[in-house]
């Protein structure tokens, strides 16, 4: 049998305009692409060719809303001019030079840039590569702090965490994560945070949301008090626990949360990967209650959705827990091979630009109202339980039956069912559970943010006719 040659392989791909070509591309997607969350014996799949402002389209020529901003990080649009400059420009430097005891100017700007925009006192930046790396560094720089500051407490190691948070996926922030069926399954290999409930009750409650607030800070108070001197820090999403199902806390919970964790003087992580760079009307979830967290924790938008990049941004003492001469081994032995990269910190750099110069924030509240909007008017379906909303972010909750708040049985598949129809209407949209989420790039317009609230609905009222 005679040995295939390279041009037998490639030739069925060469031409973009052939039918083979895109059943062999299905084909490979199918058989050879491990997707992240997403059960492969019944993937279907659809393969995006190109994308233009918040549109992507497909090999076909199918057009689609990008309803999910890319998995909540593209902000300013596909192929926006700038950002393709901006890269090309630092490809016509260097592409990448390692961030271990090395650095470039492009990185060394966007670290400055970063916090002068961040929340006041954070003045460090580390780089990594996703939002759980980030979220990682974080819990292990609080680890190692209290066991070499300037008064040791090598009994703290604990962390305390909400109910149904999600972190990431590596095995600390499954740790303080709280969503059984991402994490279960490795306990053995991680740790158990303490857990508080989330300030958010699902379905048909006569509690209030300041009921909540209060009950959700005074279970706080009465761990810190019983584990006193044991917690290393708490970790917390400000404003929006986003893949529990966009589920927004009452105004005040996180500065009543700061308050209680500088009392009793534990560390509070923030982590603004999923909510950070407008998502939530402001550049950071926390502005909105002038909160300063002892780490920031970045990623998705910080590139605008372009490259791979994210961030851990600390304070000065975090910083000087570190110093010492080489001997005292002191030094925090965590980094990944492409942090700090410089292609992703000059798009990072001119994503800051681009929201400063065309006012991307001072845009959004009309944006927002536009989809608060639409939110009411779907709130009043038969089988829409709930709406949920903070800035550009929104969750729209299928139940059986609204008047208990019965749930779909989880087989049933309701939300995905709702995403794959609303397809047909031109948007592409990721559920939580049965929960389809509305995250789109900041870019949108209001013709577009009508089109793809429309195309939500039919695909809910398809699911659930």
């Amino acid at each position: 049998m005679p040995t295939p040659q390279w041009s037998d392989i490639v030739n069925p791909i060469l031409s973009e305009n052939s039918s083979v070509a895109h059943d062999t591309l299905r084909s490979w997607d199918c058989e050879h692409v491990w997707h992240a969350f997403t059960q492969m014996q019944e993937y279907e799949s659809l393969l995006i060719e190109e994308g233009q402002g918040a549109t992507l389209v497909d090999i076909d020529g199918n057009r689609y809303l990008d309803g999910s901003a890319s998995l909540w990080c593209n902000v300013h649009g596909h192929r926006h001019p700038r950002l393709d400059q901006a890269i090309i420009a630092q490809l016509n430097r260097v592409a990448h030079t390692t961030n271990l005891g090395l650095s470039n100017s492009t990185t060394v700007k966007f670290a400055k840039r970063l916090i002068d925009v961040a929340p006041a006192g954070l003045d460090k930046v580390f780089f990594a590569s996703d939002g759980s790396a980030a979220v990682e560094a974080a819990l292990k720089l609080a680890f190692q702090f209290w066991r070499q500051s300037e008064t040791p407490q090598p009994h703290r190691t604990k962390f305390i965490a909400l109910a149904e948070a999600y972190h990431g996926d590596t095995l600390g922030a499954v740790g303080v994560g709280g969503v059984p069926r991402f994490g279960s399954l490795f306990g053995p290999l991680t740790f158990e945070a303490i857990r508080i409930a989330s300030p958010y009750a699902r379905g048909p409650s006569a509690v209030s949301s300041e009921d909540l607030l209060q009950t959700s800070l005074e279970n706080l108070e009465n761990i810190l008090l019983q584990h006193a001197g044991q917690i290393v820090a708490m970790i917390v999403e400000p404003l929006v626990q986003a893949a529990a199902g966009m589920l927004v806390h009452p105004f005040g919970f996180l500065r009543g949360v700061r308050e209680r964790t500088l009392r009793h003087n534990v560390l509070l992580i923030a982590d603004e990967v999923a909510v950070g760079f407008g998502r939530t009307g402001t550049l950071f979830a926390c502005e909105q209650e002038q909160v300063s967290p002892d780490f920031l924790c970045l990623g998705k938008g910080i590139t605008a959705g372009y490259l791979p990049m994210s961030a851990t941004l600390t304070t000065q003492a975090i910083w000087n827990a570190f110093l010492g001469e080489h001997a005292e081994r002191r030094t925090f032995f965590h980094g990944h091979t492409y942090g700090g990269n410089p292609l992703a910190a000059a798009v990072g750099l001119e994503s800051l630009e681009i929201f400063r110069e065309e006012r991307v924030l001072e845009q959004l509240p009309e944006k927002i109202e536009r989809l608060r909007h639409h939110l009411k008017r779907l709130s009043v379906l038969k089988h829409v339980g709930s709406v949920r909303q903070c800035g550009m972010m929104a969750g729209i909750e299928l139940v059986a039956d609204k008047t208990v708040g019965k749930h779909y049985p989880w087989e049933e598949k309701l939300g995905m069912r709702a995403c794959l129809a609303a397809r047909k209407h031109g948007a592409l949209l990721r559920p939580l559970g049965d929960v389809v989420v509305l995250l789109p790039p900041l870019c949108i317009t209001l013709d577009e943010i009508d089109r793809l609230a429309n195309a939500a609905e039919a695909g809910i009222d398809e699911a659930t006719r």
